[in-house]
């Protein structure tokens, strides 16, 4: 058996360990089905150490190639679906992968992103894909029983190219094919921290290539938390499915907040929840409001993290600490150091905003795949990184967040950040979603703009644009508030929250020589 495998498919054979919408995988069949495909992949010629390529979206099979490259000690490298041909053949030849997965629904970017590229497999998970071996032929391929030589294999995550290309992240620490032991350890650590209950149920309705959405599923269900998952989100289902699936975790961004508060409330009154012990958020700001009420309806369960691709989970708050602190993302881990800093590298004051910088307490560090200079322009010193973020810490130690430094709008001479106005405006109930970034002006070198996505319900006008502006200015100061705002059919967001704030920018800024 695989060795992580092992004591769940013993204990409880027959219970669900993987739900989608075609169908059921139990323990004893994901156990079997991780044996014969870690015996595939070797019988490739890969090697502790080698890369594959998943790209699909959430589907059981998914899990069943994490499981197997997990227990085969390769690197498994999550793609971002949405990417094109040429953002896929990039990451394939970057990241050195030697077979690729993917999902018959991206077929033809799978097919023109790997022609002619030394492959020694393209395997389609689904319906056919033109010139890849389908999944099922491929599992049968390997031999029954327990791989030999088991060692840990490790997920390779891809930034979300919101400035350039993407960058593969790796550990200094982490080595494919190491001892299984190291995950065990990984897993327990976080579900402590988390507070996600043995046995419990994940519920996966987020894409898994995104690293939260790995942590809270894939990597809690080597520990024995069984996996429900659906390929895109929807907010009256999710309710439903964590009834009916009695789920007791489950990672939201705030952008689910927000239309699961506008469901009709005959919808969410139906709602009961009481299987939840945690309801965990991050990946991009949340407005106060919006996390108030989510409290006031799940209860005190509504928990945050600060972390990041490279960074993983930073600092966490349970939803009493933020009640009593609204606004902070929690206190750091005892694994991670977290300083404050200004620009000339002194160490800020509490209450102080500069620049995060991250060290690891066990003496690990972050790197970017084959590429010296970007990990050295992310290092102040050996082990002491940044991701670009600003906040400050309080006297106690909780971190607050104020924006990314690329984020920043600088009017007069005055520091705006984006996320303050944004999360002023996300209340007012004719915007389903928002972004606030710089446009040129010529006498105070940016002005705020805003690009706002109505509710389905609202027409855009002049009027509403001046009530907009006002809503700003009845919370923050007047220069904060935007001088113009442009009405979306749908903000550039990724399926994790992350906002293409570039491309909504870039227009403005074309043809300057500057960016600022």
């Amino acid at each position: 058996m695989a060795e992580l495998l092992r004591p769940h498919a013993a204990a409880r054979p027959d219970d669900p360990a993987l739900t989608d919408e075609r169908g059921v995988t139990t323990w004893a069949e994901l156990d079997a089905r991780a044996d014969r495909l870690a015996g595939a992949l070797r019988g490739l010629g890969l090697r502790a150490g080698d890369a594959i390529a998943i790209h699909s979206g959430n589907r059981r099979e998914y899990f069943e190639l994490m499981c197997a490259a997990t227990h085969a000690g390769l690197r498994y490298v999550l793609v971002n679906w949405h990417w094109t041909a040429d953002e896929l053949r990039y990451v394939l030849t970057d990241s050195g992968a030697r077979a690729l997965f993917s999902e018959d629904a991206f077929g033809d970017v799978a097919r023109e992103a790997s022609a002619g590229l030394d492959l020694a497999a393209r395997v389609a998970l689904g319906e056919p894909i033109e010139g890849f071996t389908p999944f099922e032929k491929f599992v049968a391929s390997g031999p029954e029983g327990e791989p030999a030589d088991q060692g840990m294999g490790l997920p390779m995550f891809y930034t979300s190219g919101t400035t350039g290309r993407p960058k593969g992240v790796t550990r200094k620490l982490a080595q494919a094919g190491g001892p299984l032991d190291r995950a065990k350890d990984m897993g327990d650590g976080f579900a402590l921290i988390l507070g996600i209950p043995e046995g419990g149920r994940s519920l996966l309705v987020g894409p898994v290539y995104h690293s939260a959405q790995w942590l809270w599923s894939h990597m809690l269900l080597l520990r024995g938390r069984s996996v429900v998952m659906t390929r895109a989100f929807d907010p009256a289902e999710t309710l439903a499915l964590i009834d009916r699936h009695r789920i007791t975790n489950v990672h939201l961004v705030p952008t689910q907040f927000v239309r699961m508060l506008r469901l009709p409330g005959v919808t969410r009154e139906a709602f009961d929840g009481s299987s939840l012990a945690c309801v965990w958020h991050g990946a991009a700001p949340c407005a106060p409001d919006v996390k108030r009420r989510m409290i006031e309806w799940f209860g005190p369960i509504v928990h945050e993290y600060y972390g990041s691709t490279e960074a993983s989970v930073n600092t966490v708050i349970t939803a009493e600490e933020w009640l009593a602190r609204p606004g902070s993302v929690g206190r750091p881990l005892p694994t991670t150091e977290i300083t404050i800093l200004r620009e000339d590298g002194t160490r800020a004051r509490p209450g102080e905003p500069g620049q995060i910088w991250f060290r690891y307490a066990n003496g690990d560090d972050v790197e970017y795949w084959g590429d010296e200079a970007k990990t050295r322009s992310a290092h102040r010193a050996p082990g002491l990184f940044t991701t670009g973020d600003v906040g400050h810490l309080d006297e106690d130690g909780y971190l607050f967040l104020g924006d990314r430094t690329i984020d920043m709008i600088i009017s007069g001479g005055v520091n705006i950040y984006p996320a303050e106005v944004e999360g002023v405006l996300i209340t007012h109930p004719a915007v389903r979603d928002v972004a606030v970034f710089g446009v040129p002006d010529e006498e105070f070198g940016e002005q705020v703009k805003a690009a706002v996505e109505l509710d389905d319900a609202v027409t855009p006008s002049e009027g509403l644009v001046e009530e907009l502006v006002a809503h700003v200015r009845a919370s923050l100061a007047g220069y904060k508030a935007p001088r113009t705002i442009d009405f979306m059919d749908e903000l550039p967001r990724t399926p994790t929250g992350k906002l293409y704030k570039r491309l909504l920018r870039e227009p403005y800024w074309q043809n300057r020589d500057r960016r600022i």
